[in-house]
């Protein structure tokens, strides 16, 4: 049984395909029996991704502000100790983020992302949860910030979520101790740095996600995304390992709760 470790339940997107119930059902079905959905904008989805966690079993969330976000006004509001607040008030937000730097885009300043970044990685050794990190074209930045802020700290932990930057930055983050989450992106025919460096990661450091509703997997490429499909990607990670599907899913999935271990705490087998 499967475990999608980052996916956005609430999108607007996804309302086309029934909405979070019939997106765990479906899932459910197809041998995905939990996933963790994601928090983007703390001001307008904290309550809206809780209710999801909240109602249906084995699904878990996130509280952070995406980089994309980190300059909206409401965002910046948001102090260290409020977010912390917010991160253990529930049993079922179980990490912190999607934070991190995104420098493709660039929808914030890289000021105001660099603020929040810092702010997300603070609340993670505060709080003891695993930060949830976005990396696009930052690969330095997002090693550096990491080491200024927490590096030696032992309850500095997370993940590179949707692996898509460079063989060196995934390697230093395994240094400082992060998991490496593979998403669709894995299963594409030009991903062939992503799928060579996959081949090395450890067995006890990878995670698996769709990052639904983007980045749908071969042979889903066109279509949305959604929990289901993370299948797609643990089949491609156990043929890049030369190994069965079977191990991918039990590794995958004791790496998760090993990594979101507050979220043992409401797993119902």
């Amino acid at each position: 049984m499967y475990i999608d470790s980052h996916c956005h339940l609430n999108h607007n997107r996804l309302l086309n395909l029934g909405g979070p119930t019939s997106l765990v059902d479906e899932a459910n079905g197809a041998g995905v029996e939990g996933m963790l959905t994601i928090s983007c904008r703390i001001h307008e989805e904290y309550d809206e991704i809780l209710k999801v966690a909240q109602e249906h079993r084995n699904v878990w969330c996130t509280v952070g502000t995406h980089p994309h976000d980190a300059g909206v006004a409401e965002e910046k509001a948001i102090p260290q100790d409020e977010l912390v607040t917010l991160a253990t008030a529930h049993k079922e937000i179980v990490g912190i983020g999607e934070s991190g730097l995104d420098y493709f885009y660039k929808n914030a300043p890289v000021e105001d992302q660099h603020d929040s970044f810092r702010k997300h990685i603070r609340a993670c050794i505060e709080t003891g949860l695993p930060l949830v990190v976005h990396a696009r074209d930052a690969d330095d930045d997002i090693i550096r910030l990491l080491k200024e802020e927490g590096a030696g700290d032992k309850n500095l932990k997370g993940v590179m979520h949707c692996f898509s930057a460079s063989r060196k930055m995934g390697e230093e983050a395994l240094d400082l101790g992060f998991h490496i989450s593979f998403s669709g992106i894995v299963t594409f025919k030009n991903a062939v740095e992503i799928q060579d460096f996959a081949k090395d990661v450890p067995l006890d450091r990878i995670l698996i996600e769709t990052d639904a509703p983007f980045l749908a997997p071969e042979p889903h490429r066109k279509h949305v995304n959604q929990p289901a499909l993370v299948i797609h990607t643990a089949e491609k990670l156990a043929n890049l390992k030369e190994i069965d599907k079977e191990t991918i899913a039990t590794h995958s999935k004791e790496n998760f709760f090993n990594l979101f271990d507050k979220a043992k705490e409401t797993y119902v087998a």
